[in-house]
Formats: structure tokens, sequence, C-alpha cells
């Protein structure tokens, strides 16, 4: 062996290995021990006494389960939010104002289109409750009804039952008495009314593929009753109407509209933008922004908001349709769909409705501190009203977007999709039981739009409150209905009705606007910080101190293992490698057997010591041949002083 390599080998026998080189696990642990700065780690090899060492395991234990647990803490809070409360007093945009007759269409336009449908609800309530129009308050019976068809009662008849527990129902027109084996689901509550039996009115529906498939849908109400059957037909009549017909049947700016204020001055219909909507007709939306446009407001009060006087021409109401007077009026952003029909206000007439706002600007983180959308993009449903995202539009979006699916045909109450078209039960018979069977399904959430769609998390809000009065007095009714009745070109003989008219005011009641905004309540520096602060007060450590862990815990120790498993696969193939052949080598004998080998050469005496082979094994080494011992002469020709003594 070469000097430099014995040197090298006899430092290594010399010095102990350590660190990383070590060759067991264990001895790495001890090397970690003595030489890291956590004090309790060195405690516990330093320790004389095994109570004493016990104590100190113990205790760094739980200094690293404190650490772990704090560390825990520490990373939920990170992705917590606080609140913050910002008010702050300026200019304030105004925000739009949507206004709806709470009548649709005038029933003088529209009623060509619904004389059947009106006609037989007439028959149906004269039938179920005896009165009519000039008539005694006697009950008709079907032999009674004209001979004209009865195609609205035909497709879905109405039910007044007999006994709720027994399901007996006598049919309208027919008078039939029948027992109905489908399932019973009472709108508007969860229970079914066990009163009256005759309080208790309902309409059946059934799938015109598959007869034996009905429901039958109660209402405690008779009122409830044949307004829901009037507008599933009403809806089916005017989705086969012409948008442009509708919206020449509806009531126009000018209509609706007799006076008009806004923060002073004198505005007009042209300050409204008109768009369409199909359960309330035609709408119209002051301050849209639709010009790029919004108008602002640097004072509160009622005196510098919006003011207007509605028309609204009781004497041509829907009948059966509407049963309250009046307009629907709905504050809402810019950019988003005014959803009259969920949020609405309405505002009565003969009465003054003042409407004070409060302005609120709110936002939310999104993930990871909350489950919201920042602009709706990420949500799998197909935004159908062309305005910003909001949970009702994806909600509303993603019903129609199923409808569609499931029925063939989109319900009328909402946009229409692309492709689609609306549904009648001319092209599709059987929409009505498919859309009550969806709409039932949506309520309890199985449909899956309440898991898909989530809250945004920028909104704006305004907070009304609505305070009301009589409006005009009965000292000014007389004036202020001749000078309205002049403005609308009415002659001074045919006077405004109070009861046609509506005050409505929209004003800010102060200019403060309310941020209302989550922030998170730790960032990384202060999370890396408080990770320090643990780490110090518990093990008097350092982020150098948790690396070097982690480099001898888990760098070195798998390096160790996978060293030792490495160096045995290595001796098992090296020993594989150099093991010679098994071939069957002939008996050794004598001093060729390996009992006999020794450092000294066999004497007489070793020779009987050795001990008798077992069976089987080496023959035994034979007893030296003694004839061998003999001295031969050196010479071979006798000497002649030998041969001379040998005489003597």
């Amino acid at each position: 062996m070469a000097p430099g390599k014995t040197i090298k080998a006899k430092i290594k026998k010399t010095l102990p290995v350590t660190g990383p080189q070590a060759p067991t696990v264990s001895e790495l642990m001890h090397w970690y021990c003595m030489n890291t700065n956590t004090h309790g780690c060195r405690r516990i090899v330093v320790s004389r006494g095994r109570l004493r060492r016990f104590i100190w395991i113990l205790l760094t234990l739980s200094a690293v389960g404190l650490i772990l647990w704090q560390c825990a803490e520490l990373v939920m809070s990170y992705y917590t939010a606080s609140v913050s409360v910002t008010v702050q007093f300026q200019k304030l945009p105004f925000p739009a104002v949507t206004i709806c007759n709470i009548n649709p269409y005038k029933y003088s336009a529209v009623k060509e289109h619904l004389s059947e449908l009106d006609k037989e609800t007439k028959n149906a309530l004269e039938t179920l409750y005896g009165f009519s129009e000039g008539k005694s308050k006697v009950r008709r019976d079907a032999d009674d009804w004209n001979a004209t068809e009865s195609k609205f009662l035909e497709r879905i008849p109405l039910l007044k039952f007999e006994d709720l527990s027994k399901k007996t129902v006598t049919e309208i027109p027919s008078g039939k008495k029948r027992k109905i084996e489908t399932s019973v689901f009472h709108q508007g509550s969860s229970m079914v009314n066990t009163g009256d039996p005759q309080d208790v009115v309902g309409f059946q529906l059934c799938d015109p593929k598959n007869s034996s498939d009905c429901a039958v849908y109660t209402f405690s109400s008779g009122v409830n009753a044949i307004q829901e059957w009037y507008k599933l037909h009403y809806m089916n009549i005017m989705a086969q109407i012409p948008l442009e017909t509708k919206v020449n049947m509806g009531y126009s700016a000018e209509d609706l509209l007799l006076t008009c204020f806004f923060d002073g001055i004198s505005c007009d219909t042209r300050n409204f933008t008109p768009f369409h909507h199909p359960l309330h007709g035609n709408c119209y939306t002051f301050n849209s922004g639709e010009n790029g446009k919004v108008l602002t407001t640097s004072t509160g009060g009622s005196e510098y908001g919006l003011q207007v006087v509605l028309y609204i021409e009781e004497a041509d109401y829907n009948p059966f349709l509407v049963t309250s007077t009046g307009a629907k009026i709905i504050v809402h952003d810019q950019h988003e769909y005014p959803f009259i029909e969920d949020i609405g206000t309405e505002i009565e007439t003969a009465t003054a409705t003042s409407i004070g706002m409060h302005f609120t600007r709110s936002h939310k983180l999104s993930k990871p501190y909350s489950d919201c959308t920042e602009t709706g993009m990420d949500i799998p449903v197909e935004n159908l009203y062309n305005k910003s995202y909001s949970l009702q539009i994806c909600l509303h979006s993603c019903f129609q977007r199923a409808m569609v699916e499931t029925c063939g045909c989109a319900q009328y109450a909402q946009p229409l999709p692309p492709g689609a078209e609306y549904c009648n039960y001319k092209k599709y018979p059987n929409w009505m039981y498919c859309y009550y069977k969806l709409h039932e399904k949506f309520v309890k959430e199985q449909l899956g739009c309440q898991q898909i769609c989530k809250e945004a998390c920028s909104f704006k809000e305004w907070t009304l409150t609505t305070s009301l009065a009589q409006w005009p007095s009965s000292v000014s009714e007389d004036w202020m209905l001749r000078v309205l009745s002049w403005d609308k070109g009415q002659k001074i003989n045919k006077m405004l009705n109070k009861t046609d008219l509506a005050n409505l005011v929209v004003f800010y009641k102060d200019l403060n606007e309310r941020l209302i905004s989550e922030n998170p309540a730790n960032n990384i520096v202060i999370l890396l910080s408080n990770f320090g602060g643990q780490l110090g007060l518990w093990m008097s450590c350092s982020v150098v101190c948790v690396i070097e862990i982690i480099e001898v815990f888990f760098i070195d120790s798998f390096f160790i293992i996978m060293r030792r498993y490495w160096q045995k696969a290595k001796k098992w193939w090296n020993d594989r490698k150099a093991a010679p052949p098994q071939v069957n080598a002939p008996a050794k004998e004598g001093h060729d057997n390996p009992v006999c080998i020794d450092e000294d050469l066999p004497t007489f005496n070793t020779a009987l010591r050795l001990p008798l082979p077992q069976e089987n094994h080496m023959p035994r080494t034979p007893p030296p041949n003694y004839s061998t011992l003999q001295l031969d002469a050196a010479f071979t020709d006798p000497l002649s002083d030998t041969l001379e003594g040998r005489s003597h």
C-alpha cells in the first residue's frame, strides 16, 4: 500500500467519523445533538442519569409540539380577512332608477289575444264560487256552459277537492268526480291545507307522452289557484306574439310619465331609456348611462333627487293577471340588470312615496379568503342578460339553460338563449309539466345551480327607506287634477282620477359613501416574523436551525440509509461474482488433508493427537511409514576402517 493511503487509513481509523459521513443514523443523530444550537437536543446527550435525560426528552418533544401547533394556527390565521368600514363625504353618482307599470300591457290592446282565456276564466270562477256580473249568486252546472270548446280548461283542468284525505276531486268544467292517484304538491306551504275542502283548488299537469305521469298542484286560496292557472296560459299566448307587437301594446314613456324633475331641473322622456320586460312590459330607466354619461348629485335631500308623477291608468288593467294597482321601481347600478320581479318596490296610487337612499360599496377578497368571483368568467354558466355578473343573473341563466336542455324550449320570463325559442304548447305540448318539475328541482337545489353560482366579490348597494303620504291632499286635489289633466292633454270635462296617479321621489339622505372592504389579516412578512418568534421562544433556534434540521433529519438520513443498502447490494453482488463453481474435487489424503494444515510440520506425537474425522468425511491420514526413518549410508562403498572394526 502506498504511504499516503496508509496514513489516510490510519487517520480514518483513529478519528471518529461524524456528520453526513456517519455510518449509521444513530451516530448522525448523536453528532447533530452535540453540534446543534438547539439546546434541548444537546442536553439529551450530555445529561447524566436516565431521569434527567427523560425529562429533557419530554421537554424537547413538548416544545416541538407547541411549535407545530402555533405554526398551524398562524397559517390558518393567514387565510382570514379583517373587515374595515370607511365613510367618505363626496359627490356621489346617482343610481339608475327603473320604473314599470304593474300592468304590463293595456288591456284594451291585448284583449283580443286573451278573449278566449278570459271567457273561460270567468266561467270557471262562476262555477267554483257561483257569481257572475249581473246575475244572482247561483252555482252553474256543467250543462250551463256554452257550446264553445273549453280548450284551456281541457288542457289544464281546474280541480276542486272534495276530500283531501281520499283525494277526491271535481273537474271543472265537466263536473265529474274522480279520485286522483298522483302526487299532490301544495304551493305556498310545506303542508297541505286540511281545512274546509271548498278552500282547496288546484290544477293537474300531465306529460302528454305518458298520461299516467301527472302531478296535482293545490292552493289554499282560489285566488292564487286561478291566477297561477291564468298566468301559465298567459305566458303561452304572449310567447307567440312578436316583440314589436308587444311593445306597441304596452305603455309608452309619454303615457307613463306626467312630470319629471332631477336636482331641481326639469327633465322629460329623453332622460329615460326604454327596455321590454317579459312580465312587466315596457319599462323605463332613468340615468341608465347608455350614452356614457352618468348623472351625479352634490347635495342630499328630496329637493335634489328624482321627482316624477306617474299615470297608472287603472281602468285599462287586466283583471285576472294583476290584482294590485300602482308601479314597480328598482334602484340599481348602471351595469346591473334590474330584476323587478325579484326585488322591485311597489308604489301606491294616490300616494306620495319618498325613497331615501344610503350608498354602500362592498368588496370581498376572492380565493383563498372567500368563495366569490371577481368577474364571473370562472363560472361555467353563460350570461344571458348582457350585464355585469351577479348571483341572480347566474341563477336565472342556469335555470334557463336547464330548461332548454330538458324541455327543449326557453321559459318566457327570462331572456332567450341563442338558437332557442320560447315555449308554447302548440309546438311543445309538455312544456308546462316539464317546467313545473324543473322548477321544483331548482327550489330544492337539485339542479346544481346553487352550487355552481357564486356571489360577486364587488358590488354596490343602495339601502332604501320608504315613507308614504296621502297625495294629493283633499284641499289641493281639485286644482292639481285639473292642471295635470291639462298637461296630459285631456279635456276639461274628463279630469284625471287621483287613483290613476302616483307621486315618486328618490333621493340621497346624505352623501356619505360607505366602503366595506376586506383586507388580509396577515401578510407574508408578518407570518414569517411570527414563525421566527415561535421558534426562538420554544427551541431557541432560527431559520438556519430549521434548514439544518431538514438537512440532517431528511437529506443526510436518507443518504445514509441508501448508502447502507447500496453497500449490502454491492457486497452481495461481489460475493456472487467471486464464488468458484461447485465441482467434485478428488479426496484429499495425508498432508493434503486440511485438518493437518498447521504452521509447524507434523510430528509423530501431533499425528497421534489428530482427531478422528466424522463419518463420510475425508479419509483418515495414514500412519507414517517407519521404514523411511532408516539412515542410508552416505557412501555406497564401505570404508576400510569400518570393515576392520567389524572383523574384530
